[in-house]
């Protein structure tokens, strides 16, 4: 199902459905997010520049350094999130995954030397100040390694802390 959901997820941020409002800044890049932590636990070859593209997507759209916060907070989340649940999966279908992952249409942006963005489908995405767009991401060798850690440290708390238990069900529970 989690494997749907993926596939789904990848599909639907990247191609236009004419039925459906579009989504506002905070979701796209949730979904950048979570799609990185699929391709980050998933060892997707085309992890880093992902992270390039989501990353200049995140400022460049953005309208104020607030909501620029904002999305860094929300993209981080989800990055986090998905690597944590690819985790409890056993890494479940992940050379599926990797492959999906590869062959986005969001490979085929052009960033511009400013921050501006030419989307696959031809939209331009302008920053509100220009940039340089090669200073967005710098590749951390260790960055799996620390959401393991991350992960394990977490896993560790809901084993040994009764009240991040209760806080965990809490938060479940609202999110049903």
């Amino acid at each position: 199902m989690k494997k749907i959901f993926a596939y789904a997820l990848i599909c639907s941020f990247f191609t236009f459905n004419a039925y459906s409002a579009e989504p506002t800044y905070i979701e796209e890049v949730r979904a950048m997010g979570y799609l990185a932590g699929q391709g980050l636990a998933c060892e997707a070859e085309k992890y880093d520049t992902f992270e390039l593209i989501a990353r200049t997507f995140l400022i460049s759209k953005a309208r104020s350094n607030d909501e620029q916060a904002q999305g860094m907070e929300a993209f981080n989340e989800a990055k986090a999130e998905a690597f944590i649940s690819k985790m409890k999966d056993n890494m479940a279908g992940c050379s599926q995954i990797a492959d999906a992952f590869n062959h986005q249409k969001i490979f085929k942006c052009i960033i511009y030397g400013d921050g501006t963005m030419k989307m696959p489908d031809g939209k331009l995405i302008t920053p509100r100040q220009a940039y340089d767009s090669t200073l967005v991401y710098q590749k951390d060798p260790d960055e799996r390694q620390k959401m393991m850690e991350l992960y394990q440290n977490t896993r560790q708390k809901i084993i040994t802390d009764p009240e991040y238990q209760k806080a965990l069900r809490e938060r479940q529970a609202q999110d049903e």
